[in-house]
């Protein structure tokens, strides 16, 4: 287990089930055990997170929301609107981040985008609604159904970490691209959402540090 982090005992039935039918997940499962607990708020908020951390470390990427939630609090869509380019600079983030974060805030504020109603749309649907708002990619969409709303079934085949992850655990010579990672996540309906969060954990563990010197994805 990593340490002093707080497994997430949520995921332990469907990693139980998919241990009972992968054998690579049961042989890393028995070494690295269950993913640490990790979630995000619903709404604007998370989703505004997401974008500021995408394609940066954790650690910038923790340091980026940080200086946000002082400099926009609360952070809600109508918040954001009333900030200024510098403001948003001065947090660190970019310029494209900036202009994406204010689309999505216009959306929710003005009532185009019913961020709430996500909870009722079922996953295809939900990431319709998401991805219709310019600046959120199927990525993004897909990690705020598996990190917000807690979707059981997510699997994010664009994800550079699980593509890596899912190389190792399988032994594959290539790292599988997104038509190979759709095929492989077959086998862990309907399950997937816990198979991506233990793949990420593989990914991050001291034992395995798979993701050394690789920027952020999840």
């Amino acid at each position: 287990m990593i340490p002093d982090v707080q497994p997430d005992e949520r995921l332990r039935p469907a990693m139980e089930t998919l241990a009972a039918a992968d054998p690579d997940i049961a042989e890393a499962y028995a070494r690295c055990g269950l993913p640490p607990e990790r979630g995000s708020a619903p709404g604007f908020a998370g989703l505004m997170r997401m974008i500021a951390g995408q394609q940066v470390s954790v650690q910038s990427a923790a340091a980026i929301i940080g200086r946000l939630e002082e400099r926009v609090d609360p952070l809600t869509a109508e918040q954001f609107l009333k900030a200024s380019d510098d403001d948003l600079k001065a947090v660190g983030l970019s310029r494209p981040k900036m202009r994406y974060g204010r689309i999505l805030a216009e959306e929710i504020a003005g009532g185009s985008l019913d961020i709430a109603g996500l909870e009722a749309l079922d996953d295809v649907q939900a990431i319709a609604a998401l991805t219709r708002v310019k600046g959120i990619g199927q990525w993004t969409a897909e990690i705020y159904l598996l990190f917000a709303l807690r979707r059981p079934d997510v699997w994010p085949v664009g994800d550079l970490a699980l593509c890596i992850a899912a190389q190792h655990l399988k032994k594959l010579e290539a790292r599988p691209g997104p038509k190979a990672m759709l095929a492989l996540g077959e086998a862990w309906r309907p399950h997937r959402s816990a198979a991506a969060r233990f793949l990420w954990h593989l990914y991050r563990h001291p034992g395995v540090a798979l993701g050394r010197g690789v920027k952020k994805t999840a």
